[in-house]
C-alpha cells in the first residue's frame, strides 16, 4: 500500500499528500499531492530575485537570490489571499543547477518553515531574462 497522508490546508481544499517513496522528503517535495474541494486556481508567473521596480538585487549570491525570490512568490501568493501552503506545483529554473543544489536548504528550509512540501522541479536554462539572473521560480496555486 502506498503511504499517504492527509492533512487539511487553510482553504475549502483538502489536501493529500502522495508519497509512493521517501527519497524526496529530505529535499522538501511530495511525489504528488491530491486537492480536493477545489474553488481557486492560481498561476504564477516567473519570479526572480528583483526588488519592487524590478531591479536584479543579489548578483553572485545564489541562495539569497533564491530567498528573495521565494519572498516575491509568497507575495503573489498573498495578493490573491493565497499561502505557501496553496502551492500544487514549484518550478526552479537555473542557469548554474550544481550551484542551486548547493544552496537549496534555502529553499527546504523555508517551504518546511511554512509546512509546505509543495512537488517540484529544478530545471536548469542556459539564460533567464536578465544577466547575472541564476534562478526564476513560476508556479501554480489551488485553493
Amino acid at each position: 500500500m502506498l503511504a499517504m497522508t492527509a492533512t487539511e490546508i487553510p482553504t475549502t481544499a483538502a489536501l493529500r499528500r502522495i508519497n509512493p517513496v521517501r527519497w524526496a522528503e529530505p529535499l522538501g517535495f511530495d511525489q504528488g499531492q491530491l486537492r480536493t474541494g477545489v474553488t481557486s486556481i492560481l498561476t504564477i508567473a516567473g519570479q526572480g530575485p528583483v526588488d519592487a521596480d524590478g531591479v536584479l538585487l543579489h548578483e553572485g549570491d545564489v541562495a539569497a537570490q533564491l530567498a528573495l525570490t521565494l519572498v516575491n512568490v509568497a507575495a503573489v501568493l498573498a495578493e490573491a489571499g493565497m499561502t505557501m501552503a496553496d502551492v500544487a506545483m514549484l518550478r526552479t529554473y537555473t542557469t548554474d543547477i550544481a550551484a542551486t543544489l548547493a544552496v537549496w536548504d534555502t529553499v527546504t528550509e523555508h517551504l518546511g518553515s511554512l509546512g509546505a512540501t509543495p512537488p517540484a522541479a529544478l530545471i536548469e536554462v542556459g539564460r533567464l531574462s536578465r544577466p547575472g539572473m541564476v534562478v526564476e521560480i513560476d508556479g501554480l496555486a489551488i485553493a
